[in-house]
């Protein structure tokens, strides 16, 4: 009993002093931990790790450069948030599916020969002047997808192709496209454009343009001054309740005019509005139409469904030339000829 004593009584004495010490300091606080690295950009996945050694030295790592086509860099669907430094052999550039904010200039400064570039479905909400100055020899622009208030200022003079479709653009600026006398394709459907974006000089410049797509915005009337070279034109989704007299009778070349979900009315479509004879396909759609409008004898594809078309017309026949294959009005039930076997222009992009 004894050994035991002399054991535990230094033991007792050892604690005793532990406990008297704690009580001598009591604004002690036991340490916390370091607080843990934050994740960059929290928000977001993390971008893709750099793939493989290119045989192309100057590739940039985060993209794929294929050894077959030297003039092109796919840096798409990588996660990124920066735009890489490109290198002058780039023709061909592929940066959709991203989560880019912005282009640098100092990514293009070397790249001065780029004639194609895909942004498409990314977080871009103004593009540096200085860098569209810099591509004078981009043919195609595409910006779909990204967070654009406007249309960009100083757009390249070799535009083929400017496809800014679902973004946020509410403004066309003065003169914009004035220099884009190659540009045959425009591309604006799905944004906030209203009739206060259009006047007689918003188009001015655009002598090649055969393809305009205005659907999905906020349209009453139909914009004026449109090219007369056109020969697509798309205007669905808007809230158009006329067309003015002789509007499209300057359009040579009007082969394809779609109006599906307006608010046109027999009222608000004169006589002839539709007597074209290069018109070959239209689309009329989700109207309020209770009568077939005068059409030429060469249309060859004629969509008039859910309007209020209450009785046939002997006239349609003779303008369309009856064939077999039908289309049936579901709001009257009743089967309207149209001719088939032709094709149709380039599709709806």
């Amino acid at each position: 009993m004894k050994g035991l004593a002399r054991l535990i009584f230094p033991l007792i004495l050892v604690l005793i002093c532990e406990v008297n010490g704690q009580r001598r300091k009591p604004g002690r606080k036991r340490a916390t931990p370091p607080p843990s690295e934050p994740v960059e950009p929290t928000e977001l996945p993390p971008p893709l790790p750099p793939g493989p050694p290119s045989v192309f030295p100057d590739c940039p790592r985060e993209c794929f450069c294929p050894p077959d086509f030297p003039s092109a860099i796919y840096c798409d669907s990588r996660n990124l948030r920066k735009v890489p430094i490109f290198p002058p052999r780039a023709h061909y550039i592929y940066l959709q599916n991203n989560f880019i904010d912005e282009l640098p200039e100092e990514s293009f400064k070397n790249a001065t020969e780029l004639r194609w570039i895909n942004l498409d479905n990314n977080r871009i909400a103004k593009v540096n002047k200085k860098v569209l100055d810099s591509l004078e020899s981009l043919m195609f622009l595409y910006m779909e997808k990204n967070h654009l208030r406007e249309v960009p200022n100083n757009l390249p003079p070799n535009l083929e192709q400017l496809r800014l479709s679902r973004n946020r653009i509410s403004k066309i600026p003065a003169g914009v496209f004035n220099k884009l006398n190659h540009l045959i394709l425009l591309d604006l459907h799905h944004n906030e454009l209203n009739d206060g974006n259009f006047n007689k000089n918003t188009f001015k410049g655009l002598k090649n343009l055969m393809q305009l797509n205005l659907a999905h915005n906020r349209l009453h009337k139909m914009p004026p001054s449109v090219p007369n070279a056109i020969h697509q034109l798309f205007l669905d989704e808007n809230q158009i309740e006329d067309i003015p007299n002789n509007y499209f009778k300057d359009f040579p070349n009007l082969a394809f005019i779609r109006l599906n979900y307006n608010k046109l009315s027999d009222k608000g479509l004169p006589k002839n509005s539709f007597n074209l004879t290069n018109l070959l396909v239209l689309h009329l759609a989700y109207n309020n139409l209770t009568n077939i409008p005068y059409i030429n004898s060469k249309l060859e594809h004629l969509y008039l469904n859910n309007n209020s078309i209450e009785s046939e017309s002997a006239e349609i026949c003779r303008w369309l030339g009856l064939q077999e294959n039908m289309w049936q009005n579901p709001r009257v039930g009743h089967d309207w000829p149209v001719r088939a076997g032709v094709p149709l222009p380039l599709p709806l992009p």
